[in-house]
């Protein structure tokens, strides 16, 4: 582990997500410093740079990852590159924060996870709303046994997308709505139950051949709880963030888990009564980012590293599998 702050990060590619993302938390967080950029448009790179104060362009990923003046690599690139250029980044000595999906599918993910443990590099999947305190407050009540045993948790991340031409539609990308959307609410069924799902079931509606452009789950977890995930990027469901976690002696209702600092709405019912609860305005992304710095600066352990991927992948295959649809595959680099 590096010693001493300010991290110097370099991101992969000008992504719309990054500045939201890492740019933006950055400019208060005094322990990093967005250091360097490179883009496969070297122009598009530069005006991204101008744009965000970035001192260093590089004209190209592999010229990046070289750089001796850069300890970690954000890496937001299309899903399909996610594992090359992970890969790539820890082969050069880098820590990574990867966005998610972490790879195309289980099998890269175990990969990346087994060359991450041989490593001393600090390689994170970017599930910012892990590391915000409403998710710890669902841990906390699920913990604390205030909504008894566990018996149900539907979890759905629904949106508009109906720009086909989008990245997020593209097979030879890995992309799909599961892939997108549908990671998010995997991850928060196994988070807030604390448990690893079996998939009993699922649908998909297609744009394309092999693409989900909306998708539905059953499952079931060891401890007898159900579950339900709902996933899209174009359909009925035009609009819907939203989780439900039921016990058989209460439940919790939000409106809005993923970036709660925009709007949010938290609901606990137990024995006690029925309450709302209101959480920091702070962004999801900066709580990542001081999670990301302190494994890196302190050694502090991280929620969302490898073998978590590992675990929210082998699901997502699950659920193409049980829709008749193939994993996802890495892209051709």
């Amino acid at each position: 582990m590096i010693s001493s702050a300010p991290v110097r990060i370099g991101i992969l590619g000008a992504a719309a997500i990054a500045p939201s993302a890492l740019v933006a938390p950055a400019r208060d967080n005094p322990d990093v410093v967005v250091a360097a950029v490179a883009a496969r448009d070297p122009g598009r790179a530069r005006a991204f740079a101008a744009e965000h104060g970035i001192e260093t362009v590089h004209d190209s990923y592999a010229a990046l990852l070289a750089d001796p003046a850069i300890d970690a690599i954000y890496n937001p690139l299309p899903n399909g590159l996610h594992g090359h250029w992970t890969r790539a980044a820890i082969d050069a000595g880098k820590h990574v924060l990867c966005e998610k999906p972490f790879t195309a599918n289980a099998a890269e993910a175990r990969e990346i996870a087994d060359l991450a443990q041989r490593s001393d590099r600090v390689v994170m999947e970017a599930f910012h709303y892990r590391y915000h305190p409403l998710t710890r407050r669902i841990e906390q009540l699920v913990a604390a046994g205030e909504l008894g045993k566990l018996q149900h948790v539907e979890v759905a991340f629904c949106f508009p997308l109906p720009k086909f031409s989008d990245i997020r539609y593209s097979w030879p990308l890995a992309g799909g709505a599961t892939m997108d959307a549908g990671c998010y609410a995997v991850h928060m069924a196994r988070t807030f139950t604390g448990q690893e799902p079996e998939v009993v079931a699922a649908q998909a509606k297609l744009r394309g051949e092999h693409i989900d452009r909306a998708m539905r789950a059953e499952l079931r977890f060891p401890g007898g709880a159900t579950g339900a995930i709902r996933a899209s990027m174009w359909s009925s469901d035009v609009f819907r963030i939203s989780a439900r976690v039921t016990g058989d002696q209460g439940e919790v209702r939000v409106i809005n888990p993923l970036a709660p600092q925009f709007f949010h709405r938290f609901t606990v019912k137990t024995a006690a009564g029925k309450h709302t609860e209101r959480f920091l305005r702070r962004p999801t992304y900066a709580f990542q980012l001081d999670a990301f710095t302190a494994a890196v600066l302190h050694g502090e352990p991280v929620e969302t590293g490898p073998e978590d991927s590992v675990a929210t992948m082998t699901v997502i295959d699950a659920i193409y599998a049980a829709a008749g649809l193939p994993a996802r595959i890495p892209a051709d680099c």
